[in-house]
């Protein structure tokens, strides 16, 4: 099995474009992605938006969404 060190690092909130979903909780329990100038995917937790980001590459975000899709992840909304 081949494990995958993810990138954590703080990031200057200034030159991203943070999104969330529009289902996103008003509360702030939400997760924002960032796409990076490399093409990357920054992901963050909406409450600490000065806190730890962790870096995705665009295929791991592409299964991770497929995963969704496929409602492999289901058990865990709610």
């Amino acid at each position: 099995m081949l494990l995958h060190e993810h990138l954590h690092v703080h990031l200057a909130e200034s030159v991203l474009h943070w999104r969330k979903s529009s289902a996103s909780n008003p509360s702030g329990n939400c997760v924002e992605l960032a796409e990076l100038a490399g093409g990357d995917i920054a992901v963050r937790n909406s409450r600490h938006p000065g806190g730890p980001t962790i870096v995705y590459t665009r295929a791991e975000m592409a299964a991770f969404f497929r995963g969704i899709r496929s409602g492999e992840f289901d058990d865990l909304a709610e």
